[in-house]
């Protein structure tokens, strides 16, 4: 049930880390549209392993199938399957953590729930099934960019206590791409490499903020109360793995401010309703009002590290654990992609339930 996401617009991912494949289906998407394969596949090489000094060395290509759902480069509005073979899986490392569980990981939990688990890079709670969300966001992408103008940008914010101060209305891809840590300001960026290639000799690893917004997306999108907009975007933001917190527009510290430098102006332009500000961060009442949709996610320092831990097997007599393996040492640099995949997701679905609600 956990693996099936969206009303109109769904995905279902399957796959293992050590698996022999990763994937998604995407139903529910609109027949007649020309698919861009090359733009899925760079959205996946963003995403993969071992594209810098910065993540972990696991290297699969990541090479797209296609396997249903198209013809001839167009949708078919039937369910469109998206398969990754896992080419570069290395089981030998886990041998040793069948029967123990790392802290911090999901190990205790998927045993806890069904009695089994497959401890081969983390099985099914490993960020590699990330990279079938990837796919079907790609696709969800393309049909806000062709269908609406929507684009959707996310880029590094913080590695842990160094941040960067971005102007979100400003940011495009090309300047986030421009460094390995995904931060389009320069010097914060050297900040955050620097940070991340010493954490890592110490064997160490760190958390960060990855920023995103969505521009283009038409007032009216979301739903009131259980089905806010703000609450579904969270729902899919927070399920990435590592993600542990998440804020739209102001968050937090707009609790820090008063409502009346809070609060939003209306004014006209061109036509168009607009707000001075955007605290908001693009959604009131749950729906969009055709402001920038603004949102932060939190990820925690990498659970797997490679300093002596202890914990327990799964008899409950403690072990000293020191980790083997392919590791990042901060997520949040292949976490660009991954946020800009839930997000349009999320915008995918509601663009569908506004069109079936009120057909425009």
């Amino acid at each position: 049930m956990g693996s099936i996401w969206g009303t109109l617009f769904r995905v279902t991912t399957f796959g293992e880390s050590h698996g022999a494949a990763v994937g998604v289906v995407v139903e529910g998407f609109p027949p007649g549209l020309r698919i861009n394969e090359a733009g899925i596949q760079e959205q996946l090489l963003r995403r993969r392993p071992g594209q810098s000094s910065l993540t972990s060395p696991r290297r699969e290509p990541d090479r797209l199938r296609i396997l249903s759902g198209v013809y001839r480069g167009r949708t078919l509005g039937t369910p469109i399957a998206l398969v990754l073979e896992n080419k570069n899986a290395d089981s030998s490392a886990y041998r040793e953590l069948t029967h123990v569980y790392r802290p911090s990981h999901a190990d205790y939990t998927y045993a806890a729930k069904y009695g089994i688990r497959d401890p081969r890079g983390g099985g099914r709670a490993s960020a590699r099934e990330t990279a079938a969300r990837v796919a079907a966001g790609a696709l969800a992408e393309q049909f806000l960019l062709d269908r609406w103008g929507v684009e959707i940008v996310a880029w590094v914010e913080s590695v842990g206590n160094v941040g960067s101060r971005v102007v979100s209305q400003s940011v495009d891809r090309p300047a986030v791409d421009r460094t390995p840590v995904r931060c389009p300001d320069l010097e914060a960026a050297r900040e955050m490499e620097a940070l991340i290639t010493g954490v890592r000799k110490e064997k160490d690893s760190l958390g960060g903020v990855v920023a995103a917004v969505a521009r283009g997306v038409p007032p009216g999108w979301g739903d009131p109360v259980f089905d806010k907009l703000e609450a579904d975007l969270g729902h899919a933001l927070l399920s990435i793995p590592a993600a542990k917190g998440f804020e739209v527009g102001s968050g937090f510290r707009g609790t820090r401010m008063r409502g009346s430098e809070h609060n939003d102006p209306f004014f006209m332009k061109q036509g168009r309703v607009c707000t001075r500000t955007n605290y908001s961060g693009g959604i009131q009442g749950g729906i969009s009002n055709g402001e920038p949709i603004l949102v932060r996610v939190a990820f925690k320092p990498v659970a797997s590290i490679f300093l002596p831990q202890q914990t327990i097997d799964d008899e409950g007599k403690e072990v000293e654990l020191l980790l083997r393996g392919r590791h990042d040492p901060c997520v949040v640099p292949r976490a660009v992609p991954v946020v800009e995949a839930a997000m349009a997701l999320v915008l995918a679905d509601h663009a569908l339930r506004h069109f079936a609600q009120c057909g425009i």
